[in-house]
């Protein structure tokens, strides 16, 4: 099959990465991972990223991963959870492959990440009001980018992979 390259979109903790690996096994292509090329490169962790430059310098350092992994055939890439706030990401992603929005409530999304204490955005104190911000705000944004959603909540990755394959076999003409 001859497929696009896939992007997938949503929430820190939705399953992107985990989902993603599943799906570049299953079409036998490359899987990346934003947030992973941004610290290799940096030789830093995302938290310190933040805590010295700030989210605008982490962002700025997203964006250039997108732009050079866009380029590349036969990837799964996961994206950061707010790659979509800038809209040359929503743009570069689009253009250059099948967007895939994993889709999470708030409740898993705060199941999954409550203990959590290596995202920079879910510091302080009652994370269930932050996740639910952040939701809020950028679900337009993933639909937005979107060709189509999955539901990621109380489904196996390997399944919430195979479900992803089958859409993108039902759009290929």
């Amino acid at each position: 099959m001859n497929q696009p390259n896939v992007f997938l979109v949503g929430m820190m903790g939705s399953g992107k990465t985990t989902v993603g690996r599943h799906l570049a096994t299953l079409l036998r292509f490359e899987f990346e991972d934003t947030d992973a090329i941004v610290e290799a490169r940096t030789g830093a962790d995302i938290g310190w990223i933040f805590d010295v430059e700030g989210e605008a310098g982490f962002r700025d350092r997203e964006q250039r991963a997108i732009a050079e992994a866009t380029k590349r055939r036969r990837l799964v890439l996961a994206t950061g959870g707010g790659a979509v706030l800038r809209p040359e990401n929503r743009c570069l992603l689009r253009q250059h492959g099948v967007v895939v929005h994993l889709d999470a409530s708030a409740d898993v999304l705060l199941d999954r990440l409550a203990r959590d204490r290596r995202r920079p955005l879910l510091q302080g104190e009652n994370v269930a009001e932050r996740i639910a911000a952040l939701r809020a705000e950028r679900q337009p944004l993933y639909q937005a980018a979107a060709h189509f959603a999955v539901v990621a909540d109380g489904r196996p990755a390997r399944q919430v992979a195979s479900d992803i394959l089958d859409q993108l076999r039902r759009q290929r003409p």
